[in-house]
């Protein structure tokens, strides 16, 4: 899965973090790239996405508090609540302004973290958010997790098991209530910086519809549609996720490559889907698990399947 150096614990407003920070030569190199886990899961997720990004900047992740083997605070937390510890994160790590990349629940705390300090944030990237609005309540999430998790290939498996082993099913549902209770699209809507929506073309919990209409609250906003991955699709297609990560943080100065489809003068490379509708992902290929070659992209366009609305 990769090594990342560090593993540094901190206390932040008397609650525990862990930073996983990738090795790196010199001074703290731009861009600087934080990748935030979702719920029941922990840094571990997002190790082959940071080894990618950490060829082209500062790459770090985290272990949240309760999450990760970390203790658990006496109380669930908010989803503003872990925004402002991510925040006083940010000044105790004295971090510069970054691009935040979220799973999941994660994207979630880092659009509250734009809202809340934006002086923080150059980009967002939004890795299968939730919560669908029209699959709203819980036992809706938990079927289409457990039928995210049969599909999942092992790695995500072996993973996802002991991390949630970890947190333990306690921690898990009480952080479900506020999960499931942040107003996303809303929050979304007031960031001010370049928005990037990534899902796996089979997620059946960033449904298509949801991520198109999340895509859109936002001017200029992009959707990475990576064929043949599901939920957890930063570990199974890091470099995929990647490329369209690097292609965000580039867009500002880049010229409009062949296939790019702006969106309200967005300009960004091919493989980004604009959030109008479902065009073919020109860039986006799947990676077969532990491969590093990742394999030839299906031609055929992306359309809304069956049960895939809002």
């Amino acid at each position: 899965m990769g090594r990342v150096a560090g593993g540094r614990e901190l206390s932040i407003d008397g609650l525990p973090f862990r930073v996983w920070q990738s090795p790196h030569k010199g001074r703290m190199s731009r861009p600087v790239f934080v990748i935030v886990h979702g719920i029941g899961s922990s840094h571990r997720y997002g190790v082959r996405l940071q080894n990618e990004l950490a060829a082209h900047g500062e790459a770090l992740s985290l272990d949240l508090p309760g999450f990760g083997g970390l203790a658990r605070p006496r109380h669930p937390l908010s989803i503003e609540e872990y925004a402002t510890l991510l925040g006083h994160l940010f000044d105790a790590l004295h971090l510069p302004e970054a691009v935040l990349v979220g799973h999941s629940m994660g994207a979630q705390i880092i659009t509250e973290l734009a809202v809340q300090r934006p002086e923080l944030v150059t980009h967002l990237v939004l890795v299968g958010p939730v919560v669908n609005p029209g699959r709203g309540s819980g036992v809706q999430q938990a079927l289409d997790l457990a039928r995210d998790s049969a599909f999942e290939p092992g790695v995500v498996k072996r993973t996802g098991s002991r991390d949630a082993m970890r947190a333990g099913l306690r921690w898990f549902l009480a952080e479900m209530r506020p999960m499931l209770a942040y107003p996303l699209r809303a929050r979304l809507a007031r960031v001010g910086v370049p928005v990037l929506v990534v899902r796996g073309a089979d997620d059946p919990i960033a449904r298509l519809a949801w991520c198109n209409d999340l895509a859109g609250s936002v001017p200029g906003a992009r959707l990475l549609n990576v064929q043949g991955h599901r939920h957890v699709v930063h570990l199974t297609a890091p470099r995929n996720v990647a490329a369209g990560i690097l292609r965000l943080v580039r867009s500002a100065a880049a010229v409009p490559a062949a296939g790019a489809v702006p969106v309200a003068g967005a300009v960004l490379a091919a493989g980004a889907v604009p959030v109008a509708g479902a065009v073919p992902s020109a860039g986006a290929v799947p990676a077969a698990e532990g491969s590093s070659a990742p394999a030839p992209e299906p031609t055929a366009a992306e359309t809304p399947g069956p049960g895939e609305g809002a």
